[in-house]
């Protein structure tokens, strides 16, 4: 099976010494809890009537934004996931939450929802 995925549109090549590269994307770099500027608000959209607390807009690659999840998670004591740069916490805990992200140093959200 050949690897033909990554090869951004060039399937051959009459160039001996042709080099298929693929272009990473590069990871954004982790602000600052006091630079960010995360929205907490109450989902119950496309969950079968059940509440779910999301947390969006954090800016950092995907392991600070799991890590953040796990501590709001563990925390609450509730579970939930992360996903697509949001956070999204079982039930309604944004009042929880908030004061969770002010006491990590986060800056004032706007609650929504």
């Amino acid at each position: 099976m050949a690897d033909w995925k990554g090869r951004l549109g060039v399937l051959y090549s009459t160039n001996p010494d042709y080099q298929y590269e693929i272009e990473s994307e590069a990871e954004a770099e982790l602000l600052a809890p006091a630079a960010q500027r995360l929205r907490v608000m109450l989902d119950r959209r496309n969950r079968g009537g059940k509440e779910v607390t999301v947390v969006t807009g954090f800016v950092g690659p995907d392991e600070n934004l799991k890590t953040l999840g796990k501590q709001l998670k563990q925390r609450c004591g509730v579970g939930g996931s992360t996903k697509d740069g949001e956070i999204l916490i079982q039930g309604d805990k944004r009042d929880q939450i908030l004061r969770l992200l002010l006491d990590m140093g986060y800056k004032q959200t706007k609650r929504q929802g």
